[in-house]
């Protein structure tokens, strides 16, 4: 069966859902309306611009072109993990050590990906590179934000008993081990939990999508059981990494904690 396709006409009768939600509230004066209106227009028009950057990418069919689509989407997520913490590193470092974690990881994943599994010729064939690499940099995004800002928040609200610990004589690491585990663990628990439901509570969008498009059912569900272990790789190499370097940040050679390295 062909793929149905959509008109404006057909987006816009979705649209009517987003202002019927918006005036909704407004009558409960819940103060979202406005945000609510702004994510719509511009997941819109960042969503044209990508269709139509995509199709310049499949036409061009170049490694340098999809390096450089792929490196704006990274400096993107680390400008989107450092906007979402509550008490960022002082400077760019919280910017430096999202990107530096996710590139180690979604870009190491989805070359694993690209030429070990899928096996695709040539690997930067922008189809399977572009939506591979986006799938995984946005859960590995939501999961190194997560774990960053619980790192940095609980280390700030448990500041004299780090201290306390360190005046023991323990190491650094010792001292906020706790804090270290409780911030991997929050950033796991999204993937966790989405590998957990997934087929029973959810259908996932790759999935649904092939699906929609006419593949064989199994055949989506191979796609989608593929994506999520690689999702829960990407997302757990980059929580650990980004974890460990700012917790490292955070003290000094002499292992004193440094709160002025917060803002």
């Amino acid at each position: 069966m062909d793929m149905v396709l959509l008109s404006p006409v057909d987006l816009g009768l979705a649209a009517t859902l987003i202002l019927l939600l918006g005036v909704v509230s407004l009558k409960l004066r819940l103060h979202q309306a406005r945000q609510l209106f702004i994510a719509a227009l511009r997941c819109t028009l960042q969503l044209l611009l990508m269709g139509y950057i995509l199709k310049l990418l499949f036409a061009a069919s170049s490694p340098g072109a999809i390096l450089i689509m792929a490196l704006v989407m990274l400096l993107s997520a680390g400008q989107a993990v450092t906007s979402r913490m509550h008490r960022p590193l002082s400077g760019r470092w919280s910017y430096f050590l999202g990107v530096a974690a996710m590139f180690l990881s979604s870009f190491t994943v989805t070359l694993f990906a690209l030429f070990i599994i899928i096996d695709i010729t040539p690997w930067y064939t922008p189809q399977y590179a572009i939506p591979l690499f986006g799938m995984m940099l946005g859960n590995t995004m939501t999961g190194v934000a997560l774990s960053m800002d619980t790192l940095t928040t609980t280390v700030f609200q448990n500041k004299k008993s780090i201290e306390g610990r360190l005046m023991l004589g323990e190491k650094w690491r010792q001292a906020i081990q706790d804090q270290i585990t409780a911030a991997i663990r929050t950033g796991l628990t999204p993937i966790i939990n989405s590998m957990a439901t997934t087929g029973l509570v959810s259908l996932p969008g790759m999935m649904t999508g092939q699906i929609l498009a006419g593949s064989p059912p199994m055949t989506a569900v191979s796609y989608q059981i593929l994506i999520m272990f690689l999702i829960a790789a990407g997302t757990g190499f980059g929580v650990i990494l980004a974890v460990h370097g700012t917790a490292r940040h955070l003290f000094d050679h002499r292992h004193r904690l440094r709160l002025d390295r917060l803002t």
